[in-house]
């Protein structure tokens, strides 16, 4: 009965893993794609934008 007890905690790992795996590749892309991504270019643009407006800043 030791390799079952070995044996449990990675295959419970695995699952778990693989659920997650599947659940992130789901929920890609679809009816909340666009507005994701212009959160995204939205806050990129801010900080772009802030850090051309601070003149102290270097490059």
């Amino acid at each position: 009965m030791d390799y079952v007890s070995a044996l449990v905690p990675p295959v419970v790992m695995a699952v778990f893993f693989i659920g997650l795996i599947v659940t992130i590749v789901k929920t890609q892309g679809g009816a909340n794609k666009s507005k994701e991504d212009a959160v995204v270019d939205a806050a990129l643009a801010r900080a772009e934008s802030g850090r051309q407006a601070s003149p102290d800043a270097k490059a």
